[in-house]
């Protein structure tokens, strides 16, 4: 099913993802060499509390944290822990937060301190890729051209897009429809329509784009233990284009 929302639905999920993105830049301020993960489950917490939302994605699916902390072979849904970020690290942070049934969702990757060209060029490639499909996220295009987009810059750069996880829909649920895959996936080429919002979710690698999931049954890992980098906004399709809500 197509959720298409109202203005006044879209106005209350803009309001959440602006939130939202108060949030990741608290997040992203905090991540140096030497911060302990779990100290983003701390800011995430407090945030919810300041502004009386919770977390969408603790208790999601039985999923025990209110952030994902991914690091470098880590593609998503990584856990807050004891880890200790360390000097050449990336870190993907991704976060939902919902108030009265209304939800968002975005992620980042940083780099921290010194790393190599290639990683840096991945970092900053799969936000372009972020970019080239939501510039696609207009009326009367499918989703085909958002995930042509991705998929094509990724690979004219010499990285790779994953295949088993992808965007969806977003604002009503945390994941609705359609599936917004970040490659040329048959079959799914939906139209897109003012009043749909979207999350566009670009997982890129460094190496193969297979992957497996870890012992505590959530992250997702690059079997070849590539880097993997991480980007994601929430969008609404307006008649004026896409319209980002999470943003600040």
């Amino acid at each position: 099913m197509i959720y298409l929302k109202s203005p006044t639905e879209i106005e209350h999920i803009s309001y959440i993802n602006k939130l939202g993105a108060e949030l990741l830049q608290l997040c992203y301020d905090k991540i140096k060499i030497g911060l302990v993960t779990k100290e983003l489950e701390h800011i995430v917490n407090s945030h919810c509390i300041r502004y009386n939302v919770k977390s969408s994605f603790k208790g999601y699916k039985g999923f025990p944290h209110n952030v994902c902390v991914s690091i470098n072979d880590e593609v998503i849904h990584g856990f807050p822990s004891e880890r200790v970020v360390v000097d050449g690290d990336i870190v993907s942070v991704d976060v939902g937060l919902q108030k009265d049934n209304y939800y968002s969702d975005a992620a980042f990757t940083k780099v921290v301190g010194h790393a190599t060209k290639t990683t840096k060029e991945l970092v900053r490639i799969t936000n372009e890729c972020l970019h080239k499909g939501i510039e696609q996220a207009v009326p009367g295009n499918r989703i085909y051209d958002i995930s042509d987009a991705i998929q094509q810059h990724a690979e004219s750069m010499g990285f790779n897009v994953i295949r088993d996880y992808v965007g969806h829909g977003v604002g009503l649920a945390l994941h609705e429809d359609p599936k917004i895959p970040n490659y040329r996936a048959r079959g799914i080429n939906w139209l897109l329509r003012p009043g749909m919002v979207i999350a566009i979710e670009p997982l890129v690698v460094e190496g193969l784009y297979e992957v497996y999931v870890d012992e505590n049954n959530w992250t997702i890992i690059t079997k070849d233990h590539s880097l993997s980098a991480h980007f994601e906004h929430s969008v609404a399709i307006t008649a004026a284009g896409p319209k980002i809500l999470s943003e600040l």
